[in-house]
């Protein structure tokens, strides 16, 4: 095991063997899953992950439309990549905008008729990648306990 180093007046508690293997596997599989999908996505549809993600929390929203800020939120992107994105993705007619009725300064980001072919096309065979790559890959209990550690990390990243 590490030396314990003093560190602006605390103790580093350095990860062990074990501790440290399961990170960096853990941040590889991230990382590895993370571009295979984009990949796949992007070959079989032309969308990017990104694109994905704003096209599904579209459509997740019974009028399909959405404030910027709450997109941003609902994403979890700093409101200026995704002020960025969105031009991009409007440029190529998957979504637009609409003013805000009671709001003069704010607007709304809308799915298009061709967003929504666009997401309705990806998303059979998107799901399909995910299945045969991460729950394929796992045996009932193994996928229970993905999702308790999940649950557990995300309780603990998002405390105040």
């Amino acid at each position: 095991m590490r030396q314990l180093f003093r560190y602006t007046g605390s103790v580093t508690r350095w990860l062990d063997e074990r501790e440290q293997t399961t990170w960096r596997s853990y941040l590889r599989m991230q990382s590895r899953l993370h571009a295979e999908l984009h990949r796949r996505l992007q070959a079989e549809s032309g969308l990017s992950l990104a694109d994905f993600d704003v096209l599904v929390a579209l459509t997740d929203r019974p009028d399909e439309r959405a404030r910027v800020l709450e997109l941003a939120t609902s994403l979890d992107w700093e409101k200026s990549r995704l002020s960025h994105h969105l031009a991009r993705m409007q440029k190529r007619g998957l979504i637009g905008r609409e003013e805000c009725d009671d709001d003069g300064r704010g607007n709304y980001v809308v799915l298009t008729a061709d967003g929504r072919a666009a997401i309705d096309a990806a998303a059979p065979g998107h799901v399909e990648t995910v299945r045969e790559l991460v729950f394929d890959a796992l045996p009932a209990d193994d996928l229970a306990a993905l999702g308790r550690i999940a649950e557990a990390v995300l309780t603990r990243v998002d405390r105040p």
